[in-house]
């Protein structure tokens, strides 16, 4: 039952999607950030983002099922945080980016994070927009009494020339496969 619930939600989430771009302009600014590329100044919270993302883990699920429906339908920018990369990209990194840059952010800090080592560092450039890109580099690591490893990580990225830069803490419990953000 709660699968079909699930359809039924994601089947009304791009029927209306597709109801408001088939909208004029004045009726779409109701829809708010849902056809935005890029989040609202009013609305930006201290890290540069809307504030509308929110850091609950129903609306990065939810904006993720948004995300891959409306992107399909015309190549409208997400920036909400899409569930693979929960754990790996900190929402502040993740709301600048689109979908398929997310994926990348994340396989870089995967990749950075991958050896172990103090100076490792991972870059990677956008395929769809040629100003944006990111590196993430481990700038240090420690052992906790419980047997977790812990590494700070430096996620930087340049989004149309405008650069960020997040500090966040990645630790790997002992037999885990991965290491994923312990705080941002």
């Amino acid at each position: 039952m709660g699968a079909n619930v699930l359809n039924i939600t994601m089947r009304s989430a791009a029927l209306a999607a597709m109801v408001a771009m088939a909208l004029p302009a004045p009726a779409t600014a109701q829809f708010g950030g849902l056809l935005r590329s890029k989040p609202r100044a009013s609305g930006k919270t201290a890290t540069g983002c809307d504030d509308s993302a929110g850091k609950s883990v129903g609306r990065s699920v939810i904006g993720g099922m948004l995300g891959s429906v409306t992107g399909r339908m015309g190549g409208l920018a997400n920036f909400l945080p899409v569930p693979e990369v929960a754990g790996l990209l900190t929402d502040a990194i993740a709301c600048k980016l689109e979908p398929e840059e997310q994926k990348k952010a994340a396989d870089a800090t995967l990749e950075a994070t991958r050896g172990e080592e103090v100076g490792s560092t991972s870059t990677w450039s956008s395929e769809t927009r040629k100003d944006v890109s990111g590196t993430s580099t481990v700038v240090g690591k420690t052992q906790l009494a419980d047997g977790s490893t812990c590494m700070n990580v430096n996620d930087v990225i340049i989004v149309e020339g405008e650069e960020t830069t997040v500090s966040k803490k990645m630790c790997k419990k002992p037999g885990a496969a991965r290491y994923e953000i312990a705080q941002a």
